[in-house]
């Protein structure tokens, strides 16, 4: 199977969750034979940048079938500690994910590199199509093209699941405490609380005969809603410049919990009705753009930059809603390690974990609501899990499903009289 672009692979090494070689006594793993060159983290971040669809569990599960699975950079230990990581700050987790492996891989330059390269994609496509709403007041009718894209991101998820409750659910209490969480998370229970309400209950547990040392390892999609009072611009500020736009989305990026309908909420109350800068339904463009093209949610600030002042004001939304994110992992990613060093701290870290995957769980669950519609579509589903069990590469599953998606419309179209 040819593979993406860039895509050179050092010989796996075996995963040492618990070994010297990891990174759970304070140090980076970037040895000196495992460092990765910033030419190939680029190539690497651009492509899953080109073809991550379907959202932060989507985006993860792909890194981790990408850079743990097929380039064995890190093992699944590693990379669920990254995760935690990425869950407890603010900002778009798929994103940060990227930031923390590009810091593992080749510290703060490798964290530029990363993060900077999984954006840019999106960023692209987000400000073609920009320019196309702007010239044209309309967005293409894309809809169908997602009819056989998202039972195979439902199967990418399920998978990335599967393969990582052994490490994360290692105990009987860790186990317990996932179906708790899986259970309250369908019930509609706050993530943020869920995340750091079990953290503190396996922390402050009585300890199995001797603390594991095992990693904790949050999966993102935290959509938390948090007060924007934060950082709050001046109200009845409504004049639209650079630096007004500058500060809306570094406000946004600094305090938003996850992605999605958060998103939009956040949005809302700041561009709709406080400074008056867009409408509901240019809003609801918005987001749709950041929910039709690869990448993080987040671009969605490009498409909105650039309807309300050109190219300009796209890359000044861009920066700022992006910047947080490349901040809190600069001053977070070298403490990952440390924390793990403690006992109280690695278990609190492992209930995140634990937690975080039924977070994605609960996600998979509620997406295959809305993507398995049919026959064709259920069958699609178990097609993608089979071949993924088999180590097809998703981008080769995508390009299936959206070609399906793809000939039913043009059967439907033939149809009409």
């Amino acid at each position: 199977m040819r593979e993406p672009p860039g895509s050179s692979r050092p010989m796996r090494a075996p995963s040492q969750p618990h070994g010297p070689a990891t990174a759970l006594r304070g140090e980076p793993l970037v040895t000196a034979d495992a460092r990765t060159t910033l030419a190939e983290l680029a190539r690497v971040f651009l492509w899953l940048g080109s073809v991550a669809f379907g959202g932060p569990a989507a985006h993860i599960a792909m890194m981790r079938e990408e850079l743990v699975q097929r380039r064995g950079w890190l093992s699944d230990e590693r990379f669920l500690d990254l995760l935690s990581a990425a869950n407890l700050i603010p900002g778009p987790n798929s994103t940060e994910l990227a930031i923390h492996i590009g810091y593992e891989r080749a510290r703060f330059r490798g964290l530029l590199v990363a993060g900077a390269s999984f954006i840019l994609p999106a960023t692209l496509l987000t400000l073609g199509l920009g320019f196309l709403y702007v010239r044209y007041q309309t967005l293409p009718a894309l809809g169908w093209l997602f009819y056989g894209v998202k039972p195979v991101i439902v199967a990418v998820v399920a998978h990335a699941v599967y393969g990582l409750v052994p490490s994360a659910a290692r105990t009987p209490r860790l186990r317990a405490l996932g179906l708790i969480a899986l259970a309250l998370s369908l019930l509609g229970v706050n993530e943020l609380a869920l995340l750091f309400g079990l953290g503190f209950i396996n922390a402050l547990a009585p300890p199995p005969g001797k603390v594991a040392s095992s990693e904790p390892r949050a999966l993102s999609l935290s959509d938390t809603l948090l007060p924007s009072a934060a950082l709050a611009l001046p109200s009845g500020a409504a004049a639209l410049t650079l630096p007004m736009l500058f500060a809306t989305f570094v406000k946004i990026g600094s305090v938003l919990f996850g992605s999605g309908y958060v998103l939009l909420s956040f949005l809302r109350a700041d561009l709709v009705e406080r400074l008056g800068w867009m409408s509901e339904a240019q809003l609801l463009d918005a987001v749709a753009v950041g929910q039709l093209t690869p990448g993080p949610v987040f671009t969605t600030a490009t498409f909105i930059g650039y309807v309300l002042h050109g190219t300009s004001g796209a890359l000044v939304a861009t920066l700022g809603i992006f910047l947080p994110a490349f901040v809190f992992v600069g001053l977070s990613g070298p403490l990952v390690p440390r924390l793990r060093a403690s006992a109280r701290a690695g278990s609190f870290l492992d209930g995140v974990n634990v937690a975080s995957l039924a977070l994605m769980a609960a996600v998979a669950l509620q997406l295959a609501r809305s993507a398995l519609l049919d026959l064709p579509t259920m069958l699609l589903f178990a097609l993608g899990a089979y071949l993924l069990f088999r180590r097809v590469n998703t981008t080769w599953l995508l390009l299936g499903g959206a070609l399906l998606g793809c000939a039913r419309h043009a059967l439907a179209l033939s149809l009409q009289p």
